[in-house]
């Protein structure tokens, strides 16, 4: 996968997971794209330790492995930040 396609694919799944997670108002749109990038590590080392695998291409899939890794890194930066 192109950086191009990391920047999108993490763009649109930290902009999804700050609204589910509520952070939205706060976050603008580098950290969006950089929740989601760390989200899509983050989800990828998750789905692999359950068998499953992680990021490889641009799809519905892998769109929510980001999705979930944005959102435990999100839900940690709340506890972090209490």
């Amino acid at each position: 996968m192109g950086i191009l396609a990391w920047i999108v694919l993490g763009g649109l799944a930290g902009w999804v997971g700050s609204m589910i997670m509520g952070a939205n108002k706060k976050m603008g749109l580098v950290a969006n794209i950089l929740v989601g990038i760390v989200g899509s590590v983050i989800g990828g080392w998750v789905f692999n330790y359950f068998g499953s695998y992680g990021v490889t291409a641009f799809n519905l899939y892998n769109f929510g492995v980001a999705l979930v890794g944005s959102c435990i890194l999100l839900f940690i930066a709340k506890l972090v930040t209490r």
